[in-house]
């Protein structure tokens, strides 16, 4: 599974409508609405989770992973440490991070590819994913 930044996960893309996931990967192990009325997927084999927004005609928007074989830039990210795993990212011109703490998992957030990696006890736990916007617009990016 490779994480392609503004675009989505493998052949998942941002913009698919529920019909085309499943096309791909076939019906959700379940699936649930969030508190915004959007609706998510979850694949439990994969250990993904795929948000698709309501106010976006349920267009697929969001991904979440803690799949070990989920990689960026060739590079496997769970379980891997934020030392081992920042210089690539920096390497890659991906290396303005916001961080945040909650309970004790450290999130790091890069606004630019819409990207936030979650930390406990500095190794990656989960990697989350979301359709960015166009420049100097309201709209999302879709690339679907």
């Amino acid at each position: 599974m490779e994480i392609k930044l503004k675009y989505g996960i493998d052949n998942l893309l941002f913009g698919m409508k529920e019909q085309d996931v499943i096309k791909i990967l076939g019906k959700p192990d379940s699936s649930y609405k969030d508190e915004d009325e959007n609706v998510v997927y979850v694949y439990n084999s994969r250990k993904l989770r795929l948000t698709f927004y309501k106010e976006e005609d349920f267009r697929l928007g969001y991904m979440t992973t803690s799949n070990p074989i989920v990689k960026l830039f060739n590079t496997s990210l769970i379980s891997k440490n934020w030392s081992e795993v920042y210089p690539i990212l920096e390497k890659n011109k991906v290396k303005y991070f916001e961080s945040d703490t909650i309970e004790g998992i450290l999130s790091y957030f890069n606004e630019e590819n819409w990207l936030f990696f979650h930390l406990d006890y500095n190794e990656i736990i989960k990697i989350e994913l979301g359709a960015v916007f166009k420049e100097k617009e309201d709209d999302f990016d879709w690339k679907f």
